[in-house]
């Protein structure tokens, strides 16, 4: 069987500690991998938010279309349509779909994101 698990909730939840968890031969893809040079320093520029999403969502499809048994997708995905070309790209290669949403509690976030940031992705998240 093949399976992709979509990880979604706020920064700080355990989105990445579940995603490492969850792994079996290729390691979780995360939109903030993007940011993330080669001697693993995070360096975030919003003005790069969809080009990080696209990469996620290419590497993803690449691990589906090499049929890696198990692709795990772990991001905050505030808006449920965010999700959507995962879906989509699971039913076009065959994998079952988990979604998880952990809902807390927060801790630090690892990537520093201010908590009135978070606060605003609260506020418009979709259940």
């Amino acid at each position: 069987m093949k399976e992709l698990f979509i990880i979604r909730g706020l920064p700080g939840v355990g989105k990445s500690t579940l995603a490492f968890k969850l792994y079996i031969d290729v390691f979780p893809f995360e939109a903030d991998t993007f940011f993330t040079d080669l001697d693993g320093n995070y360096k975030y520029d919003g003005t790069n938010i969809a080009k990080a999403h696209k990469f996620c969502q290419e590497c993803a499809e690449s691990a589906m279309i090499y049929k890696k048994s198990r692709v795990v997708v772990s991001n905050v995905f505030v808006k449920r349509w965010m999700m959507r070309p995962y879906y989509e790209m699971a039913e076009k290669h065959g994998y079952q779909v988990t979604e998880i949403t952990l809902t807390g509690p927060l801790h630090e976030s690892i990537h520093g994101v201010p908590q009135d940031r978070i606060d605003k992705m609260r506020e418009e998240w979709e259940h």
